[in-house]
C-alpha cells in the first residue's frame, strides 16, 4: 500500500513541478491580484480588469492571475509584479486607475514604480524587502504561508509547495501514530477554547461505532474576525488535507465543512476545491490506492451565531433549528445522527497538515510552555496597519498593536480653505478587545500580557477566533461593553433562562447608564448578573457574553462612575450625554463650512454672521466637528451638565444661512 501511496503522489508532483514551473503560461511577466473578499471590497476586480486592458493594450507578453488576500488589508488592493531582471516586487493600493500608469511604467518604460510598491519578496540589490518593514518582518507564518502566493483554485499550485505530503505521511503510519503525533505537537483548539485537539481525536477513534464523522466549523461570526473566510478563499486544500488526515486517524469517512451564507466567495472557492480534490484521487474512494475512503460536503449554515458552538452546529447540520444540546453526552461520544463525531475549527484543521509535513517538534518549537505554535489575529479597530496577523504564541499585545499594527493612527483633520495643510491629531491607546463579542476589554497596563490562552485567561479575556479589535481615547468602554452585549443579547438561541433573559437585564442596565440614568447600585447588579449568567448558561455563548461587562468593570470602573455620578461620558461617544456649540470666538464670519455639512439645518448664521447650533435640531452627526477647518478647531463637545446657554439669534438677527435661519424654520 506505501508503494502505492507514494508512487501515485509522485506522479501528481511531477505534474504539480510541471504546472509551477509554467506558472507564466509561456509569459515573460507574471502579475497577481489578490481576489479575497477583503481585496474585492477595495476595488480588486475593478483593478484585475484594468491591468488586464493595459496588459492588452501595451502588447505585453504577461499572465495576469488571480490569488488569494495576503493579510494586509491597509493596502487593498495588493498587485505583485514578476519579470525577467527584476525581484517580484508587492504593490499596495493599486485603484483602478493607478493600474494602467504601473504596468505601463514598470512593464513599458523599466521604471518600478517605487513611490507604489511595498517592497521585494526576496532579499535583492535592487528594490529593499518588504520584510525590513514590522509588518512584514514581524510574523511568523505557518497557516497564512500560501495565502496571497498561489491560485487557491489550482491544486497543482497547492502540491507544488509541499501540499499533501502531509497526508501521504499519515497514510504511511497508523492511525493512532497520527495521532499521537498532534498530541506531541501540544496542539489546542484555535477556535476559541484551547482544548487539547488530540483528546478529541482520541476519543472519537476510541468511540465504537460504525459511522464516525468529521465537522470542520467554518461558522465564523464574530465582528471584526474574518481569518477562517480569509483561509478558505486563500488556501482551501489545507482545510481539505487537514480534514482528510482527521478522518483518517479517527476512522471517519464523512466529513462536512459548515460554512456561513455569508461567505459566498468562500463558499465557492471550497467548493471548487473539494470537487478537484476528487478529480485528482485526493478525495472520495480508496484515497491515492491507501484504501482509505474519505468525502467531504460543504454546507452553508443560515447566519446564527450561536451555530459556532459545536452542539448546535450540530443541530443545525441535522436540519434542526441551531442550539445547544446538553453535554455530556459530548459530540466525540454521540454527535452528528448519534454517531462519534469529531469537531475542529478551520485553523485547527488547517494546521493538522503542517504538523503531519513539518513534524511535532518543528510545529512546537515555538510559542509557550502550554500554548505552542502560532497564533491567528484579525486586527482591526483604530490601527494603521489593519489585517491579518500571524505571530508566535507569547507574542505580547504591545508588539502585535505597536510594532506589527503600528499603532494608533492620528485623526486627519482635512483643511476647508486653500492653502490650509490638513492637522493630524494624535490620539492615545485605551484598551484592545480580543476573543470576539464574549471577549474581554484589557487596558494599557496590559500591553505586555502575552497572548496565550492561559495568560489572556487570567486577565480576563480569552484567545476566542482571534478577534482583536483596537479601541482609542475616543472610545467609551461603558459603550463598547453595550455593544457587544448587545450582539450577544440578539444571537443568543433563547434555549436557557440566564442566558435569554440574564444577558437582556444586563444590557438594560448598560442602556440606562450610557443614557445617564444609572445608579450606584447598578455596578452591583451587573457584577451579580454576570456571575449568574456565566454559571448557569447552556453554552459558552452565554457563558462568556458578560466578559466584556466584566473586564470593562474591572479596568474602566471610573468611566462607569462617571457615567452615573457626573452624567459625563469622558471618551464624548454616548449621544444622550454630550451636546455640540460653537466656540463664537474662534468662529470666523466667511466660513460656513458647518453650516453646508448640517444634514438637519440644526446650524444657523447669527446676525454678526457667526455661527450658532439649534441644540433641538442636532442630532450629533458630527459632522460639523469635521467640516470646520483645522486652524479655527471652533466646534466643541461638552456633557449636557456643563452645557452653556444656547447661543440664540438677537433681535436683528437677519436669519441668513444656507437653507435658511431660525426665522425661517419658523414659517
Amino acid at each position: 500500500m506505501t508503494d502505492t501511496v507514494s508512487d501515485r503522489f509522485e506522479k501528481l508532483k511531477e505534474k504539480a513541478a510541471s504546472e509551477r514551473a509554467g506558472l507564466k503560461g509561456g509569459a515573460e511577466v507574471l502579475i497577481t491580484v489578490g481576489t479575497a473578499t477583503c481585496g474585492r471590497s477595495a476595488g480588486a476586480l475593478e483593478t484585475l480588469a484594468a491591468i488586464k486592458a493595459a496588459v492588452k493594450e501595451n502588447s505585453i507578453n504577461a499572465r495576469v492571475m488571480e490569488v488569494g488576500c495576503h493579510g494586509h488589508c491597509y493596502a487593498e488592493p495588493l498587485v505583485s509584479i514578476s519579470k525577467p531582471g527584476w525581484p517580484e516586487i508587492y504593490y499596495g493600493n493599486i485603484t483602478e486607475g493607478l493600474a494602467p500608469f504601473l504596468i505601463k511604467n514598470f512593464l513599458v518604460n523599466e521604471d518600478p514604480a517605487l513611490e507604489w510598491a511595498l517592497g521585494a519578496v526576496k532579499e535583492n540589490e535592487i528594490v529593499p524587502s518588504v520584510y525590513y518593514s514590522p509588518r512584514f518582518g514581524g510574523e511568523l507564518r505557518r497557516l497564512l504561508a500560501r495565502c496571497g502566493r498561489i491560485d487557491p483554485e489550482n491544486i497543482f499550485h497547492y502540491i507544488a509547495e509541499d501540499g499533501y505530503s502531509g497526508l501521504v505521511k499519515a497514510l504511511k503510519s497508523s492511525q493512532m501514530a497520527a495521532i499521537d503525533e498532534i498530541k506531541k505537537s501540544g496542539l489546542r483548539g484555535l477556535g476559541g477554547a484551547g482544548f487539547p485537539t488530540w483528546r478529541k481525536w482520541a476519543a472519537v477513534r476510541a468511540a465504537a461505532a460504525e459511522k464516525k464523522f468529521v465537522i470542520c466549523n467554518a461558522d465564523e461570526g464574530d465582528p471584526g474576525a474574518f481569518m477562517d473566510r480569509t483561509l478558505i478563499e486563500s488556501d482551501p486544500f489545507a482545510l481539505i488535507e487537514g480534514m482528510t488526515i482527521a478522518g483518517y486517524a479517527v476512522g471517519a469517512a464523512k466529513g462536512f465543512i459548515y460554512v456561513r451564507n455569508e461567505y459566498p466567495l468562500a463558499v465557492e472557492r471550497i467548493s471548487a476545491a473539494v470537487t478537484s480534490a476528487k478529480r485528482e484521487g485526493l478525495l472520495g474512494t480508496n484515497i491515492l490506492g491507501s484504501g482509505l475512503d474519505f468525502d467531504i460536503e460543504v454546507v452553508q449554515g443560515a447566519g446564527a451565531f450561536v451555530c459556532g458552538e459545536e452542539t448546535a452546529l450540530i443541530n443545525s447540520l441535522e436540519g434542526r433549528r441551531g442550539t445547544p444540546r446538553l453535554r455530556p453526552a459530548f459530540p466525540a461520544e454521540r454527535g452528528y445522527k448519534g454517531c462519534p463525531t469529531l469537531v475542529n475549527n478551520v485553523k485547527t484543521l488547517s494546521y493538522v497538515y503542517w504538523i503531519m509535513a513539518r513534524g511535532a517538534e518543528e510545529f512546537a518549537s515555538v510559542g509557550t510552555k502550554d500554548s505552542k505554535g502560532t497564533a491567528v489575529f484579525a486586527l482591526a479597530g483604530k490601527t494603521r496597519n489593519p489585517g491579518l496577523v500571524e505571530v508566535p504564541m507569547g507574542t505580547t499585545l504591545r508588539e502585535i498593536i505597536f510594532e506589527i499594527g503600528g499603532g494608533i493612527p492620528p485623526v486627519i483633520k482635512p483643511s476647508q480653505l486653500p492653502g490650509e495643510k490638513p492637522v493630524m491629531k494624535a490620539r492615545a491607546f485605551k484598551a484592545v478587545q480580543i476573543g470576539g463579542p464574549s471577549g474581554g476589554c484589557l487596558p494599557e497596563s496590559l500591553l505586555d500580557t502575552p497572548v496565550d490562552f492561559d495568560s489572556l485567561r487570567e486577565a480576563g479575556a480569552i484567545m476566542g477566533s482571534g478577534g482583536m479589535v483596537v479601541m482609542d481615547e475616543d472610545n467609551c468602554m461603558v459603550a463598547a461593553a453595550e455593544y457587544f452585549l448587545d450582539f450577544t443579547m440578539k444571537e443568543s438561541c433563547g434555549k436557557c433562562v440566564f442566558c435569554r433573559v440574564g444577558v437582556k437585564h444586563m444590557l438594560d442596565i448598560l442602556s440606562r447608564i450610557t443614557r445617564g440614568e444609572g445608579s450606584e447600585e447598578d455596578l452591583a447588579t451587573l457584577e451579580e448578573l454576570a456571575d449568574k449568567v456565566k454559571r448557569g448558561s447552556l453554552c459558552n455563548l452565554g457563558k462568556t457574553a458578560p466578559n466584556p461587562v466584566l473586564t470593562t468593570l474591572r479596568y474602566f470602573r471610573n468611566e462607569y462612575e462617571a457615567h452615573i455620578e457626573e452624567k459625563v461620558c469622558p471618551a464624548c461617544e454616548c449621544e444622550a450625554l454630550i451636546a455640540y456649540y460653537i466656540d463664537l470666538e474662534k468662529c470666523r464670519r466667511a466660513c460656513d463650512a458647518c453650516v453646508g455639512s448640517c444634514p438637519t439645518e440644526a446650524i444657523y448664521t447669527r446676525s454678526d454672521r457667526l455661527k450658532a447650533i439649534a441644540q433641538e435640531k442636532c442630532v450629533k452627526c458630527h459632522s460639523c466637528l469635521e467640516a470646520c477647518p483645522a486652524s479655527y478647531d471652533a466646534v466643541f463637545l461638552v456633557s449636557p451638565a456643563n452645557a452653556i446657554p444656547e447661543q440664540k439669534p438677537d433681535k436683528k438677527s437677519d436669519g441668513a444661512r444656507a437653507g435658511g435661519g431660525p426665522e425661517k424654520r419658523k414659517e
